[in-house]
């Protein structure tokens, strides 16, 4: 069910943005992106800090004894986030990936099992802070309050999402759905996967028992996607129009905001685009000028993403030929 409403979502995300392409006229936006030639190449550079941070984050979750050499977590997460970038998984392929990856590599299974399931609630949680941050600057701009409370409301309802997930987490949920499948799976085995299913639970309790680690990987993964707006107001400089710090905080935290929330689009196709789109005009960015300093910010896609989906299915192949 989540796999067909993510293909309807990535059609509908692609119609949105060839519309909103042709709209605003194709010759234009893609008129300043050439402009600026190669330059825009730059753009992934000044990105990759956050993706190094995202590692630093996911680090905090495991335990001290069995903590994956760098290397292994930064190739997970890179894989992971290309997965859930150009894929229609809903976010959620990704994870597995970099589960199933550590687990390749040696890692107990158990404890990656947590620790992926806890930094997926540590990345929504931060969100929540770059929510706040988005919001209270736009306030501060005075451009459009109507949009501010909408946003808070917006915000308000994923915060309630994230701690009913939190709480789910806390009651067991994997052991939840190992009995309650077990009721109707007669197998023999289906004890020893129960069993599994609980020490999953333990490790992610363990995981949140750990408050100041939990805290500080929160803090972490926020830090990351404050250092994105780097991106941005680069991509700006290099289009042409320039615009300030506090500008480009609140236009990449609230374009990321509204693309978070629509996640059932894969890769917010259209939703980003929009979100530039509407918060453009605020700051005086002329509407082909928004669309084009969204298609700029997915040069990242090319340049950092495919490479990763490739280097996936080579782990993928090299371990069905030695299986």
């Amino acid at each position: 069910m989540i796999r067909l409403l993510s293909y309807i979502g990535l059609l509908i995300g692609i119609l949105i943005l060839t519309l909103l392409i042709f709209w605003q006229g194709f010759t234009e936006i893609f008129g300043l992106l050439f402009e600026s030639g190669f330059s825009l190449l730059f753009l992934p550079i000044v990105w990759m800090p956050s993706l190094i941070i995202a590692v630093i984050s996911w680090y905090q979750l495991f335990p001290n004894k069995i903590v994956p050499q760098f290397k292994e977590l930064f190739l997970a997460l890179w894989v992971g986030r290309a997965i859930n970038t150009i894929l229609p998984v809903a976010t959620i392929g990704g994870e597995i990936a970099k589960a199933r990856l550590l687990i390749f590599w040696g890692r107990p299974a158990i404890t990656v099992s947590a620790s992926v399931l806890v930094d997926k609630t540590v990345q929504a949680l931060a969100l929540i802070p770059w929510a706040i941050i988005g919001i209270s600057l736009l306030i501060y701009l005075a451009v459009d309050n109507k949009l501010a409370m909408l946003l808070m409301l917006g915000t308000l309802i994923l915060g309630l999402g994230i701690a009913g997930f939190i709480f789910f987490q806390r009651t067991g949920i994997f052991s939840l759905f190992a009995n309650i499948i077990g009721k109707f799976h007669t197998a023999d085995s289906w004890d020893e996967i129960t069993l599994k299913a609980s020490d999953v639970d333990k490790s992610v309790n363990e995981i949140y028992g750990n408050k100041k680690k939990f805290i500080v990987s929160i803090l972490w993964r926020t830090l990351g996607l404050i250092l994105q707006t780097s991106e941005v107001w680069l991509a700006c400089y290099l289009l042409g129009h320039p615009i300030n710090l506090i500008e480009a905080i609140m236009l990449k935290s609230l374009t990321s905001i509204i693309t978070d929330l629509a996640f059932i689009i894969p890769n917010g196709y259209g939703v980003q685009e929009g979100g530039y789109l509407v918060l453009g005009v605020l700051i005086g960015l002329t509407p082909e000028f928004s669309l084009a300093l969204s298609l700029a910010t997915r040069i990242r896609e090319l340049i950092i993403d495919i490479p990763g989906l490739l280097y996936w299915q080579h782990i993928e192949v090299k371990y069905f030929r030695r299986k």
